[in-house]
């Protein structure tokens, strides 16, 4: 099956538009960007959106936040990246946020569908899972697959934060870059023990990104899977079409 790109989630809306105002002067470094809930009525999407929206933008250095006050804008970033796809922004979160709370870390037997997109014979590899929170409520079960040539030297499989996201730990300790992710979307119900994890009734429908994280020779480095409750996300896309 070729590879396809799915739309955006609405969060890559806000991300955009932001960064445009930023970059053209309507917020100046140290202006105060509006509120969540003034975001909320102006896009005309939930809370969560916005606050995801608004991380993203701070893990790639347009913002600053501050608890209880606001955010704030910065000067745009000199190297301008594009973060606003799910699979870019699970390997840069910083696990050393409170929203944070991870699950495990270290070997596990491999699912079949993560085995057959890693294409090893092995039955383990490096597993890193954990929940995000938002409001003390789970947001997102996120689960990295690492085979074990790349997760060998690295404190991939030890359960101490990584300060600067899994991205820059593969970089700093064994100099793998990522080139490319190739993104898929799904929706179903949840699988046994997701539904608890998540907080949702068992017959609640989930969506689920799996990422396939590749370098510039195309050698896998790991597989992402994502798992989001349905009723707290959300997916739009904007296209032109052309004879």
């Amino acid at each position: 099956m070729a590879d396809v790109e799915f739309p955006l989630p609405k969060y890559a809306r806000v991300v955009t538009e932001l960064r445009r105002r930023i970059q053209e002067g309507v917020y100046r470094p140290g202006d105060m960007l509006p509120s969540e809930a003034q975001l909320v009525r102006e896009f005309g999407i939930g809370r969560t959106t916005i606050v995801r929206a608004l991380q993203i933008l701070q893990n790639d250095g347009w913002i600053t936040r501050e608890h209880g006050l606001g955010s704030y804008a910065k000067a745009p970033p000199a190297a301008e990246r594009n973060s606003t796809r799910l699979g870019r922004a699970v390997l840069e979160l910083p696990e050393t946020t409170d929203n944070f709370s991870l699950l495990h870390a270290g070997p596990a037997p491999l699912p079949a569908p993560v085995a057959n997109l890693i294409g090893t014979d092995d039955d383990t590899a490096v597993l890193r899972r954990w929940v995000s929170l938002y409001e003390g409520r789970p947001s997102e079960l996120v689960s990295c697959w690492f085979p074990s040539s790349v997760a060998d030297g690295t404190d991939l499989g030890k359960p101490d934060p990584l300060a600067g996201g899994i991205r820059q730990h593969l970089q700093a300790i064994n100099h793998a870059r990522i080139d490319h992710i190739v993104e898929r979307l799904s929706a179903r119900l949840p699988e046994a023990g997701e539904a608890e994890l998540l907080q949702i009734e068992p017959t609640a429908a989930v969506l689920e990104v799996v990422a396939t994280v590749r370098d510039a020779s195309d050698v896998l480095l790991l597989i992402v899977a994502v798992v989001l409750p349905g009723d707290l996300h959300e997916l739009e896309d904007s296209y032109s079409v052309t004879d």
